[in-house]
């Protein structure tokens, strides 16, 4: 299942992989009727048949790093995919459908804020390792630790975040943590997306430097914790022996990993030891991939052994044989945002890129509604900025809702351009005719002649994302803005992207100038926090406001809807992103399995522990 993360939720990284990277589809119609709101259905409670196989499809899903911290330099949301079900979070967001923690899931009895929301006291629950050890608040220290001493190598660090932002922790028994924070944050936030990156760690078992060295306190001081990270983080991404290595045999969560293949596959058996109420009912779960969404179709056509798949929204047509032939089918908005990444450091494109009028004017070119309506045949969010309006409506503001700040327009993105001294060739290139940093000039740092010629790179795997991105580079054109188009295999596509910002953009990883890898997840809180702040793990192209900065703090700082809102509409406005439609996802599950819907779309992975075949 998958959603890709990489910020806050590298670590949360990874629902609805069935469903599609950066889906996008043709046609228009669609089946509507055969298929169910997958955030409001209930299921009718069934007599569950134990044992079994669950057989999971997923679409270009190749993780490759299993230690859950995973290193600042790889960007593979897939990897959530494979741990969390080993390795759940302290804090588990999303309660079926509902954008709530999942109490019951999570590692905590309490989270207590006080004085004045500086000092917060963890309650854990009396939890047992698939070894018989329990979980105590020395694997939260033990994370801590490790974290502390190598925060610049954790994929999920937000810079003045958890570690740094911990004044203190202590440990008053062996089920109390107590941090000390240096300054009050809004609980919601610190809560819904810090506590929700953070796994607890066997300590007892992992606390080592190397394979036959002892396990000791290794943590407790900064040379030992970066000994014991390096070492782990090496053994992390040792493919071949993800289901051997026994450092990855003791887990907490619900499954045990069985087999891991350098393909994509990988199988679970669940733990005995688990500690939580909801205990896995089949014997293994399997998750199958596929190369493209084409032969994962054809073996949902061919009553194969698939139990769950997605339906690529190019394909609704078919929902009503999969029916008949013992399918059911649900939509499920999913909470995130899709977008454009403008590199505005690349050597040739940055200088243009970084022109606010220009990327008003690529956004003007954009058309929304028609992408879904005839991309995604009605299912997805129209994409008018950085909070959708379908998955968190409550979070998005009413110039969201009425369509964003520049609905489809190409008569005023070629304004746009021509007052700023553009020669436009609708159907050709346009070009900078007035160069210079006055009013109706084209900006510092382009010269005369200079084309809005740009490569746009995507995620591959999708006949939908081909259709999506040939629609946006024909409305371009309109203006003479010319998208050269390439698609590349998601894991090939992060490797070429490196983060670029005005004090380093070296050439190696910063030749790419557009991308569309396809969206990113939201936590339960869905500001911009690591997406459009300077210096955001997940800001690889160098987007930098001081007056965006200021407004995400506040976000983070305090509890104010206006704050929220008073972001959310500036960064609309701003575009740290060119914004576009985000699909929804067409789950299609085995009418015989109990428990898949309300189908949770916050959580990094499915709770596949809560499914069950019925008798």
């Amino acid at each position: 299942m998958r959603v890709i993360r990489r910020t806050r939720g590298v670590a949360v990284a990874a629902a609805l992989a069935m469903a599609a990277v950066a889906c996008t589809g043709g046609g228009g119609g669609g089946d509507h009727d055969s298929i169910s709101d997958g955030q409001h259905a209930t299921a009718t409670k069934r007599p569950v048949k134990k044992g079994g196989t669950l057989t999971v499809a997923e679409v270009a899903a190749v993780p490759d790093f299993i230690f859950p911290l995973v290193p600042a330099t790889n960007q593979n949301g897939w990897n959530a995919n494979l741990t969390e079900a080993l390795w759940p979070y302290l804090v588990y967001p999303g309660d079926g459908a509902k954008a709530e923690v999942n109490k019951e899931k999570s590692l905590f009895t309490s989270l207590d804020y006080s004085n004045g929301d500086k000092r917060l006291t963890i309650h854990l629950k009396d939890w047992n390792w698939s070894d018989g050890k329990p979980l105590t608040s020395r694997d939260f220290t033990f994370v801590y630790n490790l974290l502390k001493a190598n925060s610049k190598n954790w994929a999920a660090h937000l810079p003045g975040l958890f570690p740094d932002d911990v004044a203190k922790v202590a440990t008053p028994d062996a089920h109390t943590v107590v941090l000390d924070l240096t300054r009050a944050y809004n609980p919601d936030f610190y809560t819904d997306d810090v506590l929700s990156t953070i796994p607890l760690l066997p300590q007892h078992a992992w606390d080592k430097t190397s394979a036959g060295g002892a396990v000791g306190d290794h943590d407790t001081t900064t040379a030992g914790a970066k000994a014991v990270y390096s070492y782990l983080q090496k053994e992390g991404a040792k493919i071949g022996s993800f289901a051997t290595n026994p450092l990855w045999q003791v887990v907490d969560g619900p499954w045990k990993l069985k087999e891991f293949r350098s393909n994509g596959y990988y199988s679970y058996v669940p733990n005995p030891a688990y500690s939580g109420s909801a205990k896995p009912s089949v014997d293994k779960l399997v998750m199958q991939p596929f190369t493209t969404d084409t032969p994962e179709l054809n073996a949902l056509r061919s009553g194969s052994s698939l139990d769950v798949a997605g339906l690529p929204l190019n394909d609704v047509k078919q929902a009503q044989a999969l029916r008949s032939s013992g399918y059911s089918i649900a939509s499920v908005p999913i909470p995130g945002v899709a977008g454009i990444l403008p590199n505005l450091y690349n050597a040739k494109v940055g200088a243009v890129l970084r022109q606010l009028y220009v990327r008003q004017a690529m956004q003007y070119l954009i058309n929304g509604p028609q992408i879904v309506s005839k991309v995604y045949n009605g299912y997805a969010d129209p994409g008018n900025g950085p909070v959708p309006v379908k998955a968190t409506e409550t979070w998005a503001t009413p110039l969201e809702k009425s369509g964003g700040p520049y609905p489809y327009s190409p008569d005023k993105a070629k304004s746009l351009l021509q007052a700023h001294g553009w020669k436009v060739v609708p159907g050709g290139t346009t070009t900078c005719q007035s160069p210079g940093t006055g009013a109706s000039q084209c900006g510092a740092g382009i010269k005369a002649g200079q084309p809005l010629t740009f490569q746009m790179v995507y995620s591959s795997g999708r006949a939908t994302t081909d259709e999506q991105e040939a629609a946006i580079k024909s409305s371009e054109a309109q203006a003479g803005i010319t998208l050269n188009l390439k698609a590349e295999p998601f894991n090939t596509l992060l490797g070429t992207m490196g983060a670029c910002t005005a004090q380093s953009h070296p050439a190696s990883g910063c030749s790419w100038q557009l991308s569309d890898f396809g969206y990113e997840p939201y936590p339960l809180y869905p500001n911009g926090t690591g997406f459009f702040d300077t210096g955001g793990s997940g800001n690889l192209g160098g987007y930098s406001d001081p007056t965006m900065d200021k407004l995400i703090k506040a976000t983070e700082y305090g509890a104010s809807s206006q704050a929220f809102s008073t972001y959310e509409d500036y960064a609309a406005k701003q575009l740290p992103w060119l914004w576009v439609p985000l699909r929804s996802s067409l789950l299609v599950y085995r009418s015989k399995l109990q428990g898949v819907v309300p189908l949770n779309p916050f959580s990094g992975t499915v709770a596949y522990e809560d499914w069950a075949y019925t008798s």
